[in-house]
């Protein structure tokens, strides 16, 4: 049962990885085969302050992630108190997410469908991370 997670988890966190390394290459390489920086960056937060800040978010998944490899540590035991937060701000966040497209594409509807999306579409990554690790928890618990 830990290996699915684990499997889930890890998936989650190097499609992060891959946004975060994307992102840097436009930023600091200028490479043309991949989006300009605008696609990448809302400029909600200036990007010298959200690449350490997306550093540590791949921190704290790759520990969550050696943990529910490993089969134990902090993140690995189950906690109910943990879990349903966890789920509820998941949702939260992800429709949250919606929201945000649906007015992005109403405001700016030459950017329709994909325009401007990358940052979206990765805090819906995050946000699924959130739901498995707390899903995990709320499972886990019950059965304990």
């Amino acid at each position: 049962m830990l290996t699915r997670y684990a499997v889930v988890l890890w998936l989650l966190a190097s499609l992060f990885l891959l946004r975060v390394l994307g992102q840097i290459l436009v930023a600091s390489l200028q490479v043309t085969w991949l989006p300009p920086m605008a696609q990448w960056h809302s400029g909600l937060m200036p990007y010298p302050m959200l690449l350490p800040a997306q550093v540590l978010i791949l921190m704290v998944m790759m520990k969550i992630g050696r943990d529910f490899s490993r089969g134990e540590g902090f993140f690995v035991r189950p906690r109910r108190l943990l879990g349903r937060p966890l789920v509820w701000f998941s949702v939260l966040y992800a429709a949250s997410m919606v929201l945000r497209y649906v007015v992005t594409m109403a405001l700016h509807p030459e950017r329709r469908w994909f325009g401007g999306t990358i940052p979206i579409i990765f805090h819906w990554v995050l946000a699924g991370y959130l739901f498995v690790l707390g899903r995990y928890h709320l499972r886990h618990q019950a059965a304990r």
